[in-house]
This record gives structure tokens, C-alpha cells and sequence, in this order.
């Protein structure tokens, strides 16, 4: 199943695409909760390359231009950063393990792949939320709101130009464990190709043909597939530490599970774990959770 030796971490600690400050100290609550070391512990080689430098507004006389686009410039400039790096990890052989930081940093993190990869990559978007707003259909103007809709072609061009989008396919792209979405981004996915698997049907199916299905949907016809996995996608009891918690997500067993089956697939070629925030956690137990689903992604198995 192993088709590489090394793991290339890269942290993006940013959180202006989110309402709420605190998850661009996501990526170091990982590395200390053991990230390394599992890692390790799993026989691969472990390369840091350490953070992508992330803005700060106080640190610029920033004035917002547009509401719907918050601190657009900004993000853009993490993005473009953050798609070279990956760009230099994919090349010398390593596997691209992102964590942040909010979810807008997805944008930067498939641009990156995309002149690699030739765009045969599938996604597995697992997430309470669709991430497939625009910026004429979002109701709050925050970009982690966007960046799956960015990377399948659509919304600000300033956003699709980084990668240049799409830099993945709707028919290769699956959202996994959503529950809680806008009423114009519900006409978005309605409108698009990209199969969706909302709590309701995971309840459902079970866990194991949800899980199969979105699996071989994402993987079918391309050569490599990227997870994108929001923690917010878990139940809040499970990983509280996020700042947009919704009830009624995956337990602790399913999102393993689900993993699992992603290793087993064969086509993992990149991965980023996105929204743990520290400030609202217990002990770390987000960050810990994190990381145990990151190592089941890459291998770790009960027996």
C-alpha cells in the first residue's frame, strides 16, 4: 500500500478565513500532541518544513475592501506560499501532510499539487460543512467558507487563479459528513457533480457502505486522492476543540474507520488535517484525536 518513505510536514498557521481567532495555533497543538512520533512509530522518514509565514492584520494597516471576501489578500498570499511549498515537497518525493490553520489553506494546498499531479487527483472533503459557498451566496464573507467551491472552479477570480482552478474535477470530488449548510450553497452542490454523503445518509448506509462508496467516487479514474479533513466533522463531543461546532457528526470509530478504508485504498497521495483550535479545547484531546486519524490515513491498524 506504501507508495513512499517520507512525510513532509508543512504547517499553515492561519485562521482570517474563520470567525473566530485561535486555529492558527492548530498546527503546533499537532505537533505536540505527538505527531512526529506517530508518525515514526508507523516506519516513515519525518521532514518538517516547518510553518508557512501567515498575516496578521494588526501587523498591516488592512482595510477591508470587500465584505464578502474577508481579508482576501492576505489569504492569497498564505495560498500562493503554501502551493509553492507543496509544489517543493511533492517534487523531491514526499508525501504532503498540511495541518492548520483554517480551511481556506485547501486552496493553496491543491494548486500546489495540480502541475504534479496533472490534475488527476480525486478529493475526499470530509467535513459538517460544504465549504461551496461564493462569494454572492455567502451569508458571512469568510473564506474557509469557499475553498472547495475555489478549487472545482468557482467563485472570486482572484481565488481560482491561484492554482489556476480547477484543480480537481466535481466528478472526482466528494463531501463526506455534512450537516449543516447555507441555502444558497445547497443550490451550489445541487448544481455541481460532486456526490455528497450528509449525516443522514451515512445513518443510513452505515458507516462501511458510506464509507466505500465515497471512497471509490473520489479514487475512480484518477491516480492519486487527496483528503481534506475538517475536525468540525466529528461530533463536538468527540472534538470539541473548533470553532464551528455542529451536533450530530461522525463518532470516534467511524472517522477512524473511514480512514482506515482510505489507507486501504491505495490512492492516498496528499492529506490536511484543517480547524483545530486550541483555545476552545480540553487538554489537547482535539489535537490528539487529530493526529490518531492522520496515523490510521497512513497505516496504523488495530492488529
Amino acid at each position: 500500500m506504501r507508495s513512499f518513505e517520507t512525510v513532509g510536514i508543512i504547517g499553515v498557521p492561519q485562521d482570517l478565513g474563520a470567525s473566530r481567532r485561535g486555529v492558527d495555533m492548530g498546527a503546533s497543538a499537532i505537533r505536540i500532541a505527538g505527531l512526529h512520533e506517530k508518525l515514526n512509530d508507523l516506519g516513515y522518514t519525518v521532514r518538517d518544513y516547518g510553518n508557512i509565514r501567515c498575516h496578521d492584520p494588526a501587523e498591516h494597516d488592512y482595510e477591508e475592501i470587500n465584505p464578502k471576501l474577508r481579508y482576501l489578500d492576505l489569504i492569497m498570499d498564505t495560498c500562493y506560499s503554501l502551493r509553492d511549498m507543496v509544489k517543493s515537497v511533492v517534487s523531491q518525493g514526499d508525501f504532503p501532510l498540511v495541518i492548520g490553520g483554517d480551511h481556506s489553506i485547501s486552496i493553496g494546498t491543491l494548486a500546489g499539487m495540480m502541475e504534479l499531479h496533472e490534475g488527476k487527483t480525486g478529493i475526499l472533503w470530509i467535513d459538517a460543512h460544504g465549504d461551496f459557498n461564493t462569494p454572492e451566496s455567502t451569508p458571512s464573507g469568510n473564506i474557509h467558507g469557499m475553498p472547495f467551491a475555489t478549487i472545482l472552479g468557482r467563485g472570486s477570480e482572484k481565488l481560482t487563479q491561484i492554482g489556476p482552478s480547477p484543480t480537481a474535477l466535481e466528478e472526482h470530488s466528494v463531501l463526506f459528513g455534512a450537516r449543516d449548510l447555507d441555502p444558497m450553497e445547497i443550490l451550489n452542490l445541487k448544481d455541481s457533480n460532486v456526490e455528497i454523503f450528509t449525516m443522514r445518509d451515512i445513518d443510513a448506509l452505515g458507516i462501511s457502505e458510506a464509507a466505500s462508496r465515497a471512497i471509490e467516487r473520489a479514487s475512480k479514474s484518477v491516480d492519486h486522492l487527496h483528503v481534506s479533513f475538517d475536525i468540525d466533522s466529528l461530533d463536538p463531543s468527540e472534538a470539541p476543540g473548533t470553532g464551528t461546532r455542529v451536533t450530530g457528526g461522525l463518532t470516534y470509530r467511524e472517522a477512524h474507520y473511514l480512514m482506515e478504508e482510505v489507507h486501504e485504498s491505495g490512492k492516498l497521495s496528499s492529506f490536511e488535517m484543517v480547524e483545530v483550535n486550541p483555545t476552545l479545547d480540553e487538554r489537547n484531546r482535539t489535537a490528539k484525536l487529530a493526529v490518531g486519524l492522520i496515523a490510521s490515513a497512513l497505516g496504523k491498524c488495530i492488529v
